[in-house]
């Protein structure tokens, strides 16, 4: 566990940094992510690069590290050649290597949705939700059918020892309760992160369309949750639903470009504003990072943002963003020991 105590309590001192992209900086190492198992494949061929991707978040002042697990699910694997027990070993390894890149932070078990394992996009429509879906037989998936779904990956995080569940990415309500119904069960800290968008008429919803601030208000009276609010989505739109929200929110956009899924490939211009950023913890948002597309250098910004902002709201000198050292240990830079594991 993180030497200072639990992210809860750090919330309520303040603002905490999350980490960015990890693909991202997983390609900028010129890693290949652009499989169906995303920055999940190199937990298996190239650990050691997964441990340096979290180490530069963390020496860029993110205080949580999130796995490479978003992708990690025993069907996605399945795919790929690899049985649940290949599976299990790879998703804990997910937590060490987080834990040994950023040994001074809390580590995040990202559970990303059931779209992200059909690797077609539909984690930015919620199609699978619809009980109309042409996916498969019987139309799109019931609470309880995604609660199976999710199950594995989150009880294996959950035994890995992680310091909270990062349930992110998820576009409409059922799947919303699925994983925090699970949540509950395994007892572990989680935050939920919607993917919006805001229509015309300035309403938050989910890429189902519902109401975003009514899945969020439950989601944040369910037991174990530290935070609620959104990832993945433009960044224009994060203040709307930070104050649709409400407070701790949780707030990872993305760079400001647009994943097209047929072409496999981001398009637009990139941009995280400071001011933007200042907007957002004045809004409500506690814990602020970034999602697709946002680098090291993308988030030093942001915690250079907090900390000028934190100052200018409390007057003190010392911020709760300040990083947090062990003695004897720099930040970002660990002990790289992870080797090359052999196939499966």
């Amino acid at each position: 566990m993180h030497t200072t105590g639990s992210l809860a309590t750090a919330l309520a001192a303040g603002p905490v940094v999350l980490d960015g992209g990890l693909a991202t900086e997983l390609e900028a190492q010129g890693h290949d992510v652009g499989s169906a198992l995303w920055s999940a494949r190199l937990l298996r061929d190239d650990p050691a690069a997964v441990v340096a991707a979290h180490a530069a978040f963390a020496a860029a002042g993110a205080q949580v590290a999130t796995t490479a697990s978003y992708q990690a699910t025993v069907e996605g694997f399945a795919a790929a050649g690899l049985d649940a027990a290949a599976a299990r070993e790879l998703v804990t390894r997910s937590v060490r290597l987080a834990r040994e890149g950023a040994p001074d932070g809390w580590v995040a078990g990202s559970v990303g949705p059931y779209g992200a394992m059909l690797a077609d996009g539909s984690e930015y429509t919620g199609a699978y939700l619809d009980p109309q879906w042409s996916g498969r037989a019987g139309g799109g998936l019931s609470v309880a059918e995604l609660r199976d779904f999710h199950r594995p990956r989150m009880t294996w995080l959950a035994e890995a020892g992680v310091d909270v569940l990062a349930a992110e990415t998820l576009p409409g309500a059922a799947e919303a309760e699925a994983v925090l119904a699970e949540a509950a069960a395994l007892g572990v800290p989680v935050w939920l992160s919607l993917t919006t968008v805001t229509g015309a008429d300035g309403v938050v919803r989910t890429r189902r369309g519902e109401p975003a601030a009514a899945v969020l208000a439950a989601a944040a009276s369910s037991p174990g949750v530290v935070a609620v609010g959104v990832n993945c989505t433009d960044p224009a739109g994060v203040l709307a639903a930070v104050q649709a929200a409400g407070t701790p929110c949780v707030v990872y956009p993305n760079s400001g470009e647009v994943w097209d899924a047929a072409g496999r490939r981001w398009t637009g211009r990139p941009g995280l504003p400071t001011a933007d950023v200042r907007a957002w913890v004045a809004a409500g948002a506690r814990l602020v990072g970034g999602c697709c597309r946002v680098s090291p250098a993308d988030v030093r910004t942001v915690a250079a943002a907090l900390t000028s902002t934190w100052r200018s709201a409390t007057g003190e000198e010392s911020s709760p963003v300040a990083p947090r050292h062990r003695t004897g240990q720099r930040i970002g830079v660990p002990p790289v020991t992870a080797t090359r594991a052999p196939d499966t």
